[in-house]
């Protein structure tokens, strides 16, 4: 099957079965999505999602969160993955967005590099759930479906799989796109145990077609 048909058919999939497809993270504003987001790297949602209420009742701005030390968000967040690291990069993070952005999370996602904590993916997700920018965000769940189902190749890098997946991908559908991968990664074509046989992806997987499952 000819890559460029194999994207055809996949989107048609998920558009047919997945309309509504969004960050399961819970906020109210950029920024405590971009909070939750830097918490969320190497950790689950649902863990992340436990978290954030008392963190965002205590520091509810960028503002508030910059007053604060490493120490004391380490307490509030220990039983994520990398405390240590996220609690630095979460304080670091609130006083560049205080003191060179006025508070306001940038919509730009080379600026949005600029902050502690935030990589290409934590500002394509910033890009594309806040600003709605055709951004495609790749984490573990994009990386490994989509070299499963064929719709990358040889990528070795989350760049790389980025580059090959908006070549094909429509700008508009992007932001979509990106969340119909990490929640079929998530719930179905998980790491381990793919569910294969609860797939309706099958016909156009190359995955499946190889008889690895």
């Amino acid at each position: 099957m000819r890559k460029a048909d194999r994207f055809k058919k996949v989107i048609a999939y998920f558009q047919e079965y997945m309309p509504v497809a969004e960050t399961e993270l819970h906020y109210t504003n950029p920024y405590e999505l971009l909070v939750a987001v830097i918490l969320s790297a190497q950790c689950t949602d649902k863990r992340v999602n436990l978290l954030t209420p008392a963190i965002f009742e205590s520091f509810p701005t960028a503002a508030h969160m910059a007053q604060s030390t490493p120490e004391e968000i380490y307490e509030y967040i220990r039983s994520c993955s990398y405390p240590n690291n996220k609690s630095k990069h979460l304080v670091g993070m609130a006083r560049m967005l205080t003191e060179a952005f006025d508070g306001e999370v940038p919509s730009d996602i080379k600026e949005l590099q600029k902050l502690p904590g935030v990589g290409r993916k934590t500002a394509n997700v910033i890009a594309s759930v806040v600003f709605d920018k055709p951004a495609m965000a790749v984490d573990t769940h994009v990386f490994r479906v989509a070299a499963r189902i064929g719709l990358t190749t040889n990528s070795k890098t989350p760049l790389d799989t980025e580059k090959q997946l908006v070549k094909y991908i429509p700008e508009d559908l992007l932001p979509i796109a990106h969340h119909w991968l990490i929640l079929h990664g998530r719930y179905v074509c998980m790491a381990r145990k793919p569910k294969c046989h609860q797939c309706g992806l099958t016909e156009m997987c190359r995955y499946y077609e190889m008889g690895i499952s």
